[in-house]
């Protein structure tokens, strides 16, 4: 009834025809919503006159539930007056009450003299679709449709089999953000994918292709079911699944169902990160379990279970352990820093997988100590030996050439009834027999080395009764000015006499460092020392004292109050002191060590660096260092013979310090040769057998007299 209405506008007479002439029951609605004119169809299918129809609100004709459905009818085609909706299925009322299933179709009639927009009428037509069954039954099925549809989480979009949209739910619109009045009316949905439904669906798509593909598929076998992802593009994942929907054998159409799954997507990454990260901290507890952090080697646990392992199967093996230590490693630390010395432990197990590619195990123990497990291996002395000569090769860390060395202990199962620990002693005996015989080498275990070590640990219980007993006694050896020609410093050197002989400093000291009895062998020392020059330093106020003092000395917290109270109690001044230390307390920023050498020089004692040239650091460190003096190490003086040579080393390091305003003293001096060498060379001063041996206290005048001759026919030359 649409198309032959549309466009023409109908006068009073024309209309009335039109009504008179329709099998069907006709309304004419104002814009009011009041009836204006019916036909007699009308009248008799709501049971009421034509007159009594004319003025009524054409809802009082519409069962309740539909009323509003008819409505949004309405006010589409107000808006619309060009849209030509499809019938719609509603329920009516009849005069006495009854309701009665019915297809309602309704088109726009224009007003006369005016634009189409302006002002109109709606042209309803009305036709009963009652048949033998009950009206209520279907009714209420359609109702509980309805409902249905409304009420799912799920966007529902149905199709017939021609493709042409007859039925969603508000969720489907609200899914894909449709405006409600785009689907009103048939739409084949996959006839031109540019409308504008079409082209608003495709937009939010990462993949329309595939979308589009898949209509396709699903064309071409209306009987397939399907089941796929739709990716937003704002971050939305959509699960579809569609089937055919069917009546008996016969495929009426497609029903579409849209479930936004995004929550649940995002749960499952949720939890995908959490198993990963999971995993990741399980893999990386496992690795800190067996494996060195730093190195990547076997750690201690796996190599203690390896060697077990090993002691346990038959003995138609060898069982060889080799437990190595970096020499001097502790200065690299506290020279380099902490970041230098684990850049040379990585370098060094590089190494050692090298040497011993067959290896059991390559373990670190802890700090710079490393083992190796060798089975049913033939040449276990070898592989010692490739290890000490390929970690001689030398390193940069940090700018800095480095040539380390290691002291290696290599035992071997020798028993049947040999136990892992035993083994394990065994090469860390060998190990210190190693260093003791001058570091940079390997020794097998021998049972004599279980006698030094026995040996070694009474030296210990002797020390301690030494300190006990007070059978530490100092020495006192002359420091020379050949530009002055007379003894300007005397050095104190602890000693030891023990059962008749006299045991070296080089072996004590560090004893007494291990053991911490250093202090107080260093306090008793320095006392003693102190009481016996003080005649001697008051007798010219350029005179000075110097005493050795250990790193470990320095770590006390009130070592430089310790000296000062001792020099007021022997009347000795503080500028007449000279503390002596070794190089390698300088490099530790945060340490208190060099703020207690500060305290010391604030109150006027000068400090040295003893032995200068054998440790890491370099002529240009110098200016970076709280010093007075450069003590430069007698292994550089022996260089001196005849003379003559041309040692710019020595020359260089004396103009650098002199440079710096730094004095020179050199350390060694046994020959006329050499102390006339360094006078050229403007050493300040010289310390050696050549002036005289250090002597007791009670001897401190046949060292000056030595000294004193030395150097009249030294200034005689």
């Amino acid at each position: 009834m649409n198309g032959p209405i549309e466009g023409k506008v109908l006068t009073a007479q024309a209309l009335e025809a039109v009504l008179d002439i329709s099998p069907d029951a006709l309304l004419v609605v104002a814009a009011d919503g009041t009836v204006a004119a019916a036909n007699a169809p009308a009248s008799r299918l709501f049971g009421i006159p034509e007159d009594n129809l004319a003025g009524l609100d054409h809802r009082s004709l519409l069962a309740g539930d539909f009323r509003e459905d008819i409505r949004k009818l309405f006010r589409r085609l107000l808006a619309r007056p060009d849209l030509h909706p499809a019938p719609v299925q509603t329920y009516c009322l009849h005069r006495t009450g009854t309701e009665f299933p019915a297809e309602l179709t309704a088109s726009f009639l224009p007003g006369a003299g005016r634009q189409r927009s302006d002002t109109g009428q709606l042209l309803l037509s009305v036709r009963s679709t009652a048949h033998h069954s009950s009206a209520a039954p279907r009714r209420e099925a359609m109702a509980l449709l309805a409902a249905t549809l409304e009420s799912t989480a799920d966007g529902i979009l149905v199709v017939d089999s021609d493709w042409n949209i007859t039925g969603y739910n508000e969720k489907f619109l609200a899914m894909w953000g449709i405006p409600e009045g785009l689907l009103e009316g048939p739409r084949d949905i996959t006839e031109n994918p540019q409308t504008e439904v079409m082209q608003l669906v495709l937009d939010q798509l990462h993949d329309p292709l595939q979308f589009m593909a898949r209509l396709g598929d699903l064309e071409s076998n209306p009987a397939a079911e399907s089941h796929d992802v739709l990716e937003f593009k704002d971050g939305r994942t959509i699960e579809r699944y569609s089937r055919p929907h069917r009546s008996g054998d016969e495929i009426l159409g497609r029903v579409w169902s849209f479930q936004d799954i995004t929550p649940r997507r995002q749960a499952q990454e949720r939890a995908n990160r959490a198993m990963a990260d999971l995993a990741a901290q399980t893999e990386k507890l496992r690795g800190m379990a067996f494996r060195d952090p730093l190195t990547g080697l076997a750690n201690r646990a796996v190599f203690n279970d390896a060697l077990a392992e090993a002691l346990r199967s038959p003995r138609l093996k060898s069982v060889d352990v080799l437990l190595l230590d970096l020499d001097d490693f502790k200065e690299v630390n506290d020279i380099l820093g902490h970041q230098a010395g684990d850049d040379m432990l990585i370098e060094v197990a590089r190494r050692l997988r090298g040497c011993a590619p067959t290896a059991d195990v390559v373990a670190r123990l802890g700090g710079d100590e490393f083992v190796v497990l060798l089975t049913a291996c033939p040449n276990a002395d070898e592989i010692a030996t490739c290890m000490v000569r390929c970690l001689r090769v030398p390193l940069t860390v940090g700018g800095t050439v480095l040539r380390p060395s290691l002291s290696l202990g290599l035992a071997s199962m020798t028993s049947e009834d040999q136990q892992a620990p035993e083994l394990l002693r065994r090469a860390d005996i060998a190990m210190y027999a190693a260093k003791a015989a001058g570091k940079n080498r390997f020794l097998r275990f021998q049972p004599d080395m279980m006698t030094e070590l026995v040996q070694r640990t009474a030296m210990e219980s002797g020390l301690l009764r030494a300190t006990e007993h007070g059978e530490i006694s100092v020495d006192f050896q002359p420091i020379v000015s050949c530009q002055r020609g007379q003894v300007v410093t005397f050095e104190a050197l602890a000693r030891w006499d023990r059962d008749g002989g006299r045991v070296p400093p080089s072996v004590f000291i560090p004893l007494a460092e291990r053991t911490g009895l250093i202090s107080g062998i260093g306090t008793e020392v320095t006392g003693r020392a102190m009481l016996r020059v003080a005649g001697w330093l008051a007798g010219d106020p350029s005179r000075s004292l110097a005493v050795n003092v250990s790193g470990v000395q320095l770590q006390e917290h009130d070592f430089a109050e310790q000296v000062l109270r001792l020099a007021e109690a022997s009347g000795v001044a503080p500028y007449q002191l000279v503390i002596e230390v070794t190089e390698s307390v300088f490099f530790d920023a945060d340490c208190s060590l060099v703020k207690q050498l500060s305290t010391l020089r604030e109150a006027g004692a000068r400090v040295a660096l003893d032995d200068f040239g054998t440790g890491y650091s370099s002529l240009g460190r110098l200016q970076e260092l709280p010093v007075d003096t450069v003590k430069i190490d007698k292994s550089f003086v022996s260089m001196i013979r005849t003379g003559r040579e041309r040692l710019p080393i020595l020359s260089s390091m004396i103009n650098m310090a002199h440079s710096l305003g730094l004095t020179v003293t050199a350390e060694g001096i046994e020959t006329i040769e050499q102390a006339n060498y360094l006078a050229a060379l403007e050493c300040d001063s010289m310390q050696g057998y050549l002036f005289s041996r250090p002597e007791p206290g009670h001897r401190l005048h046949v060292a000056l007299s030595q000294a004193d001759e030395v150097l009249r026919a030294l200034k005689e030359q």
